[in-house]
């Protein structure tokens, strides 16, 4: 299955009946044909939960193997990519879950400072467009991950699912195990935060 991962196009396409047929009898072409036209999707989804890419290459087979297994859950008319990404993200948060908690870096040195008379002593000048935005730019693809990579993994989780999948908040929560409160909290502070690390390049370029 790795092999054709690395050999998949980038093709969406929609789910038919046929296919679905094949797959719940376990053909393993059909099951091919699936990986192959949506791998190369499912592995950018999971670069953007790991810097390894060993990690995301095991999270994107994961996904498959549990799509496999949950066929007979999947809705008849609903889009198969769309399935398989949802899918890869939880596979991608179950991932992190399994490991071992480090203590998390203190996220207050990327927030904006206040002196004394509580106005702030720096603030990043914003820039055009959103981090879903700049990661289709392929010139700051490598520099944003790099950035989103060094938040702690608190507030970075909480920024891929509502900033970059664009989840709403809700639902956030219930994958995070969070209150919707504490969503908006941590999403606010995770963007602050980027934006202090993106400051030195798209300062730049806004001026």
């Amino acid at each position: 299955m790795e092999q054709a991962m690395t050999q998949s196009t980038d093709n969406d396409q929609p789910t038919t009946a046929s296919l679905l047929a094949r797959l719940r009898a376990g053909e393993d072409a059909a099951f091919e044909i699936m990986v192959r036209a949506q791998a190369s999707r499912l592995l950018r989804v999971a670069r953007r939960f790991f810097a390894s890419e060993d990690d995301a290459l095991d999270v994107v087979q994961e996904a498959f193997l549990a799509a496999f297994r949950k066929l007979d859950g999947f809705q008849e008319g609903a889009r198969l990519s769309t399935w398989l990404h949802r899918i890869t993200v939880n596979a991608a948060l179950m991932k992190l879950r399994s490991r071992r908690r480090r203590p998390e870096e203190p996220i207050d040195e990327l927030l904006p400072q206040f002196d004394d008379r509580g106005l702030s002593t720096h603030l990043p000048r914003e820039w055009t467009g959103h981090a879903h935005e700049l990661l289709e730019r392929e010139e700051d693809r490598k520099f944003v991950r790099a950035s989103i990579q060094k938040l702690p993994e608190s507030y970075r989780l909480v920024l891929l699912l509502r900033d970059i999948d664009e989840w709403d908040t809700r639902e956030t929560a219930r994958l995070l195990g969070l209150t919707t409160g504490a969503v908006k909290v941590r999403l606010h502070r995770a963007r602050l935060a980027l934006r202090t690390l993106l400051a030195a390049r798209f300062e730049v370029e806004a001026s």
